[in-house]
């Protein structure tokens, strides 16, 4: 049976919800309207594609089941206490094989000398052999430029047959279910000619398959991104930071809402002593330096911790508590912002004629704020929550650095970089661990941000088609 933390839980929620608004949107035409546009970017395509698949990536890591054990007596089955996830599983043999300490990318060698014993008995002082990367070489020095080339080359063909396959698939229904053939199908999709740009859409995930076709031939005899100080593979870590970062960025997000829209449509529709009262809050928050608020908060919940320590039954338990505890402080300090933004845009809905009209027929308030003012409120809402899912996967990396992030034991590009600071001073530099971090930091962030441009070209209402 799968296990399930309470971030897990959250996450798969949110999923259930994010999958409803979609239904939802799909059967309204002024809701569809705005998403056709946001379609027919190749831009928008290629970034929603890459948060697909970062968001598969977090899925698989997100279902947990505790893996039997051998030697488990009298035929029954033993498990062990701490649970791994789907990802985990998937990435055995990179998981399992740690070294002793740092190797730079696809080495077979070690990164730091040691005293190596021979086998007539002398020493010599050099870099001694990986004991995972590259051991299926007999002489690395000559062998492996040409091994990696074959291995790399062998995975790029498995890549492409496992991009082609599906694609064919999908071309030939198409093609069958418009009675054009494959072959005009094909035709029209190569030269650009469909409003949604799949040539474009097409090329992004050949590139994937191809780039995941060559690291997963490649990850099991290799180190591809190098390893750590305590000699774990630095690619197996980078991949377990991506639930961390969507983790932060989303559900931070979805803390901040409830807040936000209940205060900023109660102070700008109701205004007087609840616009005043609401107004005092968010300018006395604001006026405190977020930094100090999230460490005091960190601070509060680690003592917490520390007195309770029997509720927490594991290190991954704890882990998960204190990243939602994160996700939580971040939500409540982060939400003045939209609360400001919603007050505005709601003092100018109220004054509007529908909602004149409706009070003068004696509509009941709650019944206007719910039919009349929020679901005019959904584009901004929608924008901000594109655009703060950047700012917020940031954060972690700059909060964990200074120590009041996620746990230091939870694999994130935050606690990377935070180690990462020690191993640039190292000579020679040990830069692949902030190069990871960064790399997929980058291939997050960047399609996080074009995605929201095109979604707040599509939903503002003060531009045109």
């Amino acid at each position: 049976m799968p296990t399930f933390f309470s971030t897990d839980i959250l996450f798969f929620l949110l999923l259930l919800g994010l999958a409803g608004l979609i239904f939802h949107m799909s059967r309204r035409e002024h809701l569809r309207r705005p998403w056709r546009k946001v379609a027919r970017s190749p831009s928008a395509m290629v970034s929603l594609v890459i948060l697909l698949v970062f968001l598969g990536i977090a899925v698989l890591d997100s279902i947990r089941f505790h893996p039997a054990e051998n030697g488990g007596g009298n035929g029954g089955a033993r498990y062990r206490s701490e649970p791994v996830t789907l990802l985990d599983a998937w990435l055995g043999p990179i998981r399992a094989r740690v070294e002793k300490t740092y190797s730079a990318p696809l080495s077979a060698y070690s990164y730091a000398k040691e005293m190596i014993r021979q086998p007539d008995g002398g020493e010599v002082w050099d870099y001694p052999r990986l004991k995972y990367g590259g051991a299926h070489l007999a002489d690395p020095a000559r062998e492996r430029p040409g091994d990696v080339v074959r291995i790399g080359a062998q995975g790029l063909g498995e890549g492409l047959l496992a991009w082609l396959v599906p694609v064919t698939a999908w071309l030939a229904w198409l093609g069958w279910q418009e009675r054009s053939g494959f072959a005009a199908r094909f035709g029209s999709i190569v030269r650009g000619e469909s409003d949604v740009p799949w040539r474009t859409i097409g090329l992004t995930l050949l590139i994937i398959c191809l780039a995941g076709g060559m690291v997963g031939e490649l990850g099991p005899k290799y180190h591809v991104l190098g390893t750590d100080k305590v000699g774990e593979d630095v690619f197996y870590q980078s991949l377990k930071s991506v639930r961390t970062g969507l983790l932060i960025g989303t559900l931070t997000t979805f803390a901040t809402l409830p807040l936000a829209l209940v205060f900023g449509i109660l102070a700008g529709y109701f205004r007087g002593w609840v616009d005043d009262g609401i107004q005092y809050l968010y300018t006395t928050l604001n006026s405190v330096p977020g930094v100090l608020l999230i460490a005091a908060a960190m601070l509060v919940m680690q003592s917490y911790m520390a007195r309770h320590e029997n509720e927490f039954a594991s290190l991954a338990l704890r882990a998960d508590f204190r990243l939602l505890a994160l996700c939580l402080i971040l939500g409540l300090t982060s939400w003045t912002g939209l609360c400001r933004l919603l007050r505005a845009e709601t003092l100018k809905l109220r004054e509007l004629e529908y909602v004149q009209a409706a009070k003068a027929l004696g509509v009941r308030e709650g019944m206007i704020l719910l039919r009349h003012i929020l679901p005019n409120l959904f584009h901004l809402v929608l924008i901000s929550v594109a655009l703060d899912f950047s700012s917020l996967v940031l954060a972690e990396a700059v909060l964990s650095y200074i120590n009041i992030g996620v746990d230091p034991t939870m694999e994130s590009w935050g606690n990377m970089i935070n180690s990462a600071r020690l191993e640039m001073a190292r000579d020679p530099v040990v830069w692949w661990s902030l190069a990871a971090a960064f790399l997929f930091m980058f291939a997050l962030v960047l399609p996080a941000n074009l995605f929201a441009d095109a979604v707040r070209d599509a939903f503002d209402p003060r531009r045109g088609e």
